[in-house]
This record gives structure tokens, sequence and C-alpha cells, in this order.
């Protein structure tokens, strides 16, 4: 078989597969299929920036959400339809205490079924939105749950089985914002001088308007958009002040691992991250972010020159993704730019983005942060394990599964005892990074062998999401001492997950 017959018998076999799993072809555009299979390049409109916006702070105590499809402005002038859960592009940042009780009312006014979960949080089974528990159109649910979680930068998303990606892309989507006295008294800068941020990442066509299009090899590495939002706003520009400013930072692309830098090479200082405050701040001039990481980060404008630009961008690095193991070719790959690493028009794991651009227009006198000690944090430790449990995180030939099981709603694949502190080792034997999540629980990472080999800065503390890149094995240690019940452990690369990349695991 010569390589063109290769193409093509690799082409219709995952044609087959994908014809077999008609609720995630659904996400799919005919029309995007066609000019890319006629060759004609995509419209690449340039646009200018627009005002930042902050969605509207809200209470969790008596909320209700309307899922709905919404007109909305993502730059002025320029609306577009958003499925979100609020008035705006995305939803309201929820903003709680530590030791609160959140009653949120869902009303899902969709025309598809969805639920909402809230990434980080331990919770109860009933409130955690596992996908068997979507509501149809023109239903509500309630979630009732106390606030246990630790003072930090959490959030909230769509998860019915199959269409996390495409409803988490469109809008369905949010901050949360825990706030508690032990950080109160540390005097972070607060007010107008903190700035949520739910980073995304969208495809433009002419008219401003954005769709969610995979092709077949996009189904193999992910979606990448080619124009980034914050906070639902396309190209977003904030005006600051020569001050210190707290920027708690979401990604919530559909795939993309982003590279923060600040363009003027300018560090940062990180103090939190997934679960909260850091053991001690970090200053670092670079921090990688899988899908569904956060971090908390001070940045000092207190010495950048009144009128001066400093962007907030993802910086340029080498895809992780390695083409040889994807089960269609090394000769695809190319010299190192092939179908893994490119998607349609170009848009690339691993190209540079400016995500938000900061203009300093205001001389006031600069407030530093003064380092202090942060609040301790409970030791997890890895030698007080009842178990050892490992994972293999699989992807060829259209498929992608963990221990070669692809997601079944109602198969519990692994049983774990109440109170039991466990360590599971997450294996990435294939071409492409999974930015791995584990609900109900913070754990601790205590080990990276292979690839990069070390534990990040920006691992340190609670986390609930790890990147594992290809050719690494990742230990994380974790208590399962807080609820009973079934949860998901998946891949956070939405396309990842959406085609059967996830697994059920109970607490008995």
């Amino acid at each position: 078989m010569d390589r063109r017959q290769f193409l093509a018998h690799s082409s219709v076999a995952g044609l087959a597969t994908l014809a077999s799993r008609t609720a995630f072809a659904a996400t799919l555009t005919d029309g995007g299929r066609v000019r890319r299979a006629l060759g004609i390049p995509e419209l690449r409109p340039v646009f200018e920036r627009a005002p930042l916006r902050m969605p509207p702070s809200v209470s969790a105590d008596g909320l209700t959400l309307r899922a709905a499809a919404r007109r909305v402005e993502i730059a002025p002038g320029v609306p577009v339809e958003a499925w979100s859960p609020g008035d705006g592009p995305v939803g309201p940042t929820i903003r709680v205490r530590t030791g609160d009780t959140a009653r949120i009312t869902l009303e899902n006014a969709l025309n598809e079924p969805t639920i909402l979960h809230w990434h980080g949080l331990r919770v109860p089974e009933i409130a955690d939105g596992h996908p068997r528990l979507a509501i149809p159109t023109g239903a509500t649910y309630q979630y009732e749950f106390p606030v246990i979680d630790r003072a930090g930068t959490y959030w909230y998303h769509a998860h019915p089985h199959h269409r996390t990606g495409v409803q988490a892309y469109r809008g369905m989507a949010g901050l949360l914002v825990i706030g508690d006295a032990a950080e109160d008294a540390l005097g972070f800068p607060n007010g107008e001088h903190e700035l949520p941020l739910l980073i995304q990442d969208r495809r433009l066509a002419a008219d401003g308007t954005f769709a969610y299009e995979p092709a077949m090899h996009e189904q193999m590495e992910g979606f990448f958009g080619d124009t980034a939002f914050a906070n639902g706003i396309r190209l977003p520009s904030q005006s600051v002040e020569t001050t210190t400013y707290r920027v708690r930072v979401v990604n919530g692309t559909t795939s993309r691992i982003l590279r923060l830098a600040l363009s003027n090479g300018q560090p940062f200082t990180l103090i939190g991250n997934d679960g909260g405050l850091l053991p001690a701040p970090v200053t670092l001039t670079q921090i990688d972010m899988g899908t569904g990481e956060r971090v908390d980060v001070l940045i000092d404008f207190g010495k950048v020159a009144v009128g001066s630009r400093v962007m907030l961008m993802s910086a340029a690095f080498e895809s992780p993704a390695r083409m040889g193991g994807m089960g269609m070719g090394r000769g695809m790959g190319g010299g190192g730019m092939g179908m893994g690493r490119m998607g349609a028009g170009g848009v690339a794991q691993g190209a540079a983005m400016d995500l938000v651009e900061f203009t300093v227009d205001r001389a006031v006198t600069p407030v530093a942060w003064n380092p202090r000690a942060l609040p301790r944090i409970a030791t997890l430790d890895p030698r007080t394990a009842k178990r050892t449990r490992t994972f293999q995180f699989n992807s060829a030939m259209m498929q992608h599964n963990i221990n070669g099981r692809e997601f079944d709603m109602e198969r519990i694949d692994e049983t774990v005892r109440f109170g039991d502190t466990e360590v599971w080792t997450f294996v990435n034997d294939s071409p492409f990074p999974h930015p791995v999540h584990m609900h109900e629980v913070q754990f601790r990472v205590v080990e990276r062998i292979g690839g990069r080999a070390r534990i990040m800065p920006w691992e340190r503390g609670l986390k609930d999401v790890v990147l594992v890149n290809p050719g690494e094995r990742v230990s994380v240690v974790a208590t399962f001492d807080t609820y009973r019940g079934r949860f998901l452990m998946h891949c956070h690369n939405m396309v990842h997950e959406d085609m059967g990349m996830m697994m059920n695991y109970a607490i008995v």
C-alpha cells in the first residue's frame, strides 16, 4: 500500500468510526468541511481591540442561571449568538466565601440538554454536574451544597455528554471566586485592582461570528481558535494604573495549552493555582497552563511608563504533540508542522497568541505587595497511601480512551474506599498532551517521570488538573474523604473528553 492509498484508507476508517458517534458528529458543520476539502482558505479579518468587561458579580445564595442562546456583544457594535448561563457572552462571576451555602437554580432554555459542573469544588454527587444528570430543554435543576474549599479561583462550565466542548466554547462557562478570612488578612490587591480572566480561543468568520467545527485531525489533537477572548470579549484591552494588580487566570480554552508571559519580559509573582494559595510566592517569567488549570498572579505596573502597552500573551513553544504514535503514519507529520501540530487555516498548538492588552494610562503612587507567609496547606503524604492505581491515556485511530475503555455513562471503572489516601499515576504514551482532571478531590503532584521530568513551580500546593505531556508519567496523591458517590476523572482537552477519554469512579 503506497502513501496515498494509506491516507485514503485511514480517512475512510476514521469516518466510519465517527459515523458511529452521532452525538459527537453533530458538533461538525458541513460547510466548514467542504471549505477545507476544496482548499478554500478561511477568512481571517483583522479586528480592533475591545474594552475588557468584568462579568457581573453575583451571590450563590438564591442564584438563578438561565442557559440560553442570546445575542450579545463580543466587541462594541459586534453582536453574535452565544450560549450563556447569564445575560453576557459568558456567565456571571459567582463570589462566595468558605462556609457559605450555595443555592443555585439552572434553567435550560437551550435547544439541547445541559448541566453545569463546579470545577474544582468538592460537592455532593448530586451537585457535581455528571453528564448523566443533564436536563432537557425547558427543565430546571436545583443545586444546594456547602462551600468547603479554600479561598481561590475556580470556575463552572457545561458538562453534557459529547457536548462539553461546543457548549463551553459558545459561552456556557463562568468564573467562581472563593474568599476567606485568612486570605483577607494578606492584603492582596482587590476591587478595581483585581482582574479575574476567563481565557478562551475561538475562530472568527468575516462577520465576526464564531463556529465550532473540529476537522478530523483536530478530533485527535484538539480544536484551537485563532483569536483570543477574555470574559467573552474578543481581543480585549484593559486600562491599568501604575500599581500592582491581582490577575486570576482560568484556561477555559477547548484544547490549547497557554504559556503565560508578559510582552515586556517582566516577571509575575505567582501566589496561587487550582486549589488556592501556594505554600509560598514564586517569581516566574512564564507559566504553562493546560485546559482547566488556574493561576493567581500579581503584576506590578509601578515602573511601566504611562502610555505604554503590555501584553499578557501565550508565548510560542514547541508543541508537545508527537505525530509518530498517532496511528496515521509519520509521513503526515512532515517536518514537525504536520496535521498533529497545525489546525485548519494554520491554527497551531504552541503558536504565540496575544491574550489581553494592558494599557497603562494613569500614574498613581505605586502600592507593591509585601511578601509575607501564606496560609499553611495540609500535607498529603504518598507514603500513607493505601493503594496505587495506574491510568493509561490512549489516543490513536480516531479514538481517545483511558486504560483501553471509552467512557460509559453507567459503568463504574474504579471503586475507592471512603477516607483512603491513594496515589494515582497518569501515563501518557499517546502523541498528544492530556490535562488530567479529577472531580471531587484536590490532589498534590508528587512525581513526574519522562518529558519535563520535574514538578513545575505552578504545580505546587493543591491541584485538580495536571498537564501530562507525551512520554510523561505523573503521580498525584489524594484523600477521598469528603463525599461518597460517583465522580469523574478525565482529560480536560474538551475534544478528547467528548470522544470518550473519561471514566467513572465511585467513593464508597
